[in-house]
């Protein structure tokens, strides 16, 4: 795969190693927003059929994205937390089931299941990560399985850790948790459109992405798979559209109390969003005509060498099977201050993130070498 920047509207003067946090828009997103947004000028452009076929097309693009069969095992929401929510709010705990979740995972992913400790009478339970160092990554996935037992009733996991890239196998934790039936929620924002995910190899439960960071969609704007599990619930809102025959629109003064089949029906209120959701499909697209797994190996290509040196500089950076190509985290070493780094790549405009105790790196088809190269000579 060659370098794609062409194709986004980043500046020439910095360097932007920073996708985790936010994606730069790709030009082709950018024009179907703008197309749209003026479309809205004149609302007789815009049909009854326009509330659904460019949902039914997001819908069959990340589908297609993830590996399953059923778009209507897909449904829109507008965040992680709302996703979150319709997985916790489908699933019957009782007092005294334990919840897994990682140290320090995104918040979107801990706090809705740590106010059911209150409501359920459940427990978090937190696996800590294991201290920098040699075979991090090993342990931490085998420390994951170890504390599956009958008590556990979810996994509430990432596919990679968001502060550090740390990759962990969701398919092993999968395997276990269907033994005792408990329930694997994965939220995959900062893995699924940069790295594979298969829905058919993994068999979770619900995966959850925010569209603004791998997906290079628009903000306020995500996906969700839900499975077999999931497809008679309960959503957390009632709007027309997740209601059968809503098509219709001169039959909806004819109330229909079903709800759609699956996933439909977690769809959030008003998700034709007739800007945000097709800019979203168009964004998808190009990850599919791209593929996650000549993305991987793009932005592995392009960091290998760079991450060598600085481990060999005495940073700590996961080992390479336990950690996504597309994001890692540097752990720096003890005569190394984190302020003063942070002061050199601003001024040599190097954009990164800081996440806990680590300095996170997110490159995309739109770095170079070169990117990883510079990164490199301001923290040597």
């Amino acid at each position: 795969m060659e370098n794609q920047k062409h194709l986004f509207e980043l500046p020439e003067d910095i360097t932007y190693l920073n996708g985790s946090y936010m994606s730069p828009q790709l030009r082709s997103v950018t024009k179907i927003g703008t197309e749209n947004l003026v479309k809205k000028a004149n609302p007789t452009l815009i049909l009854e059929a326009d509330f659904f076929s460019e949902k039914q097309r997001l819908k069959e693009r990340f589908a297609q994205l993830i590996e399953t069969d059923d778009p209507q095992t897909i449904a829109i929401i507008p965040s992680v937390s709302y996703g979150i929510a319709t997985a916790m709010h489908n699933i019957p705990f009782e007092k005294g089931d334990e919840i897994l979740v990682l140290e320090a995972q995104f918040p979107s992913n801990y706090y809705p299941w740590k106010q059911l400790e209150t409501t359920k009478g459940v427990m978090v339970k937190t696996i800590v990560a294991p201290p920098i160092g040699p075979d991090r990554g090993r342990i931490w996935n085998e420390s994951i399985l170890k504390a599956i037992n009958e008590h556990t009733k979810c996994l509430a996991l990432p596919q990679v850790h968001w502060a550090d890239g740390t990759l962990f196998d969701l398919k092993r934790f999968g395997e276990r948790a269907r033994e005792i039936g408990a329930y694997l929620i994965v939220d995959a924002t900062q893995s699924v459109g940069a790295m594979p995910f298969s829905v058919k190899d993994i068999q979770p439960d619900a995966v959850i992405c925010a569209g603004y960071k791998w997906l290079l969609g628009p903000y306020s704007l995500g996906v969700a798979y839900y499975g077999e599990r999931f497809h008679h619930g309960t959503p957390i809102e009632d709007n027309w559209m997740n209601h059968q025959n809503s098509e219709n629109f001169s039959n909806l003064v004819n109330y229909n109390a079903q709800f759609k089949e699956k996933a439909s029906r977690y769809d959030v209120g008003e998700s034709s969003n007739f800007i945000l959701t097709p800019m979203l499909s168009e964004a998808i697209q190009q990850l599919i005509d791209w593929t996650p797994e000549a993305i991987q190996a793009y932005c592995r290509t392009i960091s290998e060498e760079s991450i060598q040196k600085l481990q060999k500089a005495g940073y700590f950076i996961e080992e390479s099977e336990y950690r996504a190509k597309h994001l890692f985290g540097i752990y720096l070493p003890k005569d190394k201050s984190i302020d003063t780094l942070k002061e050199k790549l601003l001024a040599a405009k190097i954009f990164v993130s800081y996440r806990g105790k680590a300095i996170r790196i997110s490159a995309n088809v739109y770095n170079t070498k070169e990117d990883l190269e510079k990164l490199v000579k301001h923290l040597c």
